[in-house]
């Protein structure tokens, strides 16, 4: 699901399948795959990472391997990240010994039962460009900060279905604006009063309330 809170990245999500999983908690497989256009329309060139796992290599890491895009919510370290002719190839290893979410994530991985990834990433200038004839957005530079372990892969079956399962009670519907990014109140103003219960001050949370917009519209035919 690619939804960005008023200061987050942007996510992309995309089908994944782990090569290899190790009982110690390690790891193998691809954060991003190349020149595979995915139900948002975007598509992310080879060289788009390069850039950026440059600069994290100077800084001795690699960026952050979470728990459903959650920052307080860390799994272990990335050991190896690197672009080959597919995509994003990495090497990670699940705390398994001391973060019972890693232990959980890691049972998951193993049945298949989680089968999700995606990166948090922002654009520098010039890094993308839309082609209008196509509708496709190409990613030709990325700055990538997280690769998040998530529960779906980006297909817009699984982005509706959420979206339905928010609106099966308030409770549901309040949890899902709050995952989105919304804080508690803003979140129950929302449900009061709709989109303008809430101020649209920054540019960022004006787009949130789009993309909600957008998700909910789906519903509706």
């Amino acid at each position: 699901m690619r939804i960005k809170n008023a200061l987050a990245n942007k996510h992309l999500a995309a089908a994944f399948r782990v090569k290899s999983i190790g009982d110690d908690g390690t790891f193998s497989g691809y954060g991003s795959v190349f020149d595979v256009v995915d139900s948002y329309s975007d598509v992310v060139h080879r060289g788009a990472f390069a850039a950026s796992l440059k600069e994290w290599a100077k800084k001795g890491g690699f960026p952050a391997m979470l728990w459903q895009h959650k920052f307080d919510e860390p799994l272990g370290p990335y050991t190896r990240m690197e672009e080959d002719e597919h995509g994003l190839y990495l090497e990670g290893r699940l705390l398994i010994d001391d973060d019972p979410l890693a232990r959980r994530a890691h049972a998951h991985l193993k049945a298949g039962s989680l089968t999700g990834l995606s990166i948090g990433y922002s654009i520098p200038p010039g890094g993308g460009r839309w082609d209008s004839d196509a509708g496709i957005y190409h990613l030709t530079q990325v700055d990538l900060w997280e690769v998040s372990l998530v529960t779906f892969p980006a297909n817009d079956a699984a982005r509706v279905e959420t979206v339905k399962n928010a609106l099966q009670g308030p409770r549901q519907f309040e949890k899902f604006l709050r995952d989105a990014g919304l804080s508690r109140t803003e979140a129950k103003a929302v449900m009061a009063e709709g989109y303008k219960g809430i101020s649209q001050r920054d540019a960022g949370m004006g787009g949130l309330l789009d993309e909600i917009s957008q998700l909910t519209a789906q519903l509706r035919g």
